[in-house]
């Protein structure tokens, strides 16, 4: 069996060996094999398990879904309804964040329009600031 120390378990996964300790103080990953030295070691498994959660955490998964997500994942038999309705309510999230963002941005465009160069009062800091 081929393992590799925690750095290049690291440069395998594409996360840091500060993400890599943390995950395993979470619980997200197993905590790894220690070699005769008591240097952490990681089998191939272990470092497709780091990816796995890498990719969660990029598409925005929290830490709760990464968990709920490994359960289906390391069950080849398992009904893929479980990991569906964690993508959609994931989904609805992102989409919510979206629509937030696009208000924001509609707020600020009409709050930077009122913006001059050279003025010396801001009408942007005076809506800020009204009651």
């Amino acid at each position: 069996m081929i393992d590799f120390p925690i750095g290049e378990a690291a440069r395998r996964s594409g996360v840091t060996i500060e993400t890599i300790r943390y995950y395993e103080r979470e619980g997200i990953v197993p905590v790894a094999e220690r070699s005769a030295n008591g240097r952490r070691r990681y089998d191939a498994k272990a470092v497709a398990r780091l990816r796995f959660v890498k990719r969660c955490r990029d598409l925005g998964f929290s830490i709760s879904e990464v968990r709920a997500l490994m359960s289906p994942a390391s069950d080849e038999s398992a009904n893929c309804a479980k990991v569906q309705g964690i993508g959609e309510a994931h989904l609805d999230d992102v989409r919510g964040k979206i629509a937030d963002l696009n208000r924001f941005e509609t707020a600020l465009v009409e709050l930077l329009s009122h913006c001059e160069a050279g003025r010396t009062d801001c009408p942007m800091l005076k809506e800020l600031l009204a009651n």
